[in-house]
């Protein structure tokens, strides 16, 4: 799936990358525990989240994640948004709750990664 599909999927607004919705999306993971995420989330693409902090940002960045969806419709401000500039990373925000948006991609073939499935 490519993010230009996860877009129309969600609902989702495009907040910065739109020269990049032609990367390929293999998997995806839902948390707002950024601790989890480093621990337990490997070879995922896209990360979906209810924090709007840079910590968020940071980690999709360690963790090689293509692409944050901020869910509920939560604003990053300016600071996160040029964190993600920066680091090349997509930022969509969904008005979609965060259990919704993840059933709505799995629903459309997008996995967990190393999930028992």
């Amino acid at each position: 799936m490519k993010i230009r599909e996860l877009v129309e999927i969600l609902e989702a607004e495009i907040i910065c990358g739109q020269n990049n919705l032609d990367i390929e999306l293999h998997s995806a993971c839902g948390s707002d525990m950024m601790s989890d995420v480093l621990a337990f989330v490997k070879d995922q693409s896209v990360l979906l989240t209810g924090l709007i902090n840079p910590q968020v940002v940071r980690t999709a960045d360690l963790m090689d994640m293509r692409c944050i969806v901020f869910v509920r419709g939560k604003e990053p401000n300016e600071q996160v948004i040029e964190l993600g500039k920066e680091r090349g990373i997509v930022l969509l925000k969904t008005p979609l709750r965060m259990f919704v948006a993840c059933g709505r991609l799995y629903e459309k073939g997008l996995r967990g990664g190393q999930d028992r499935e």
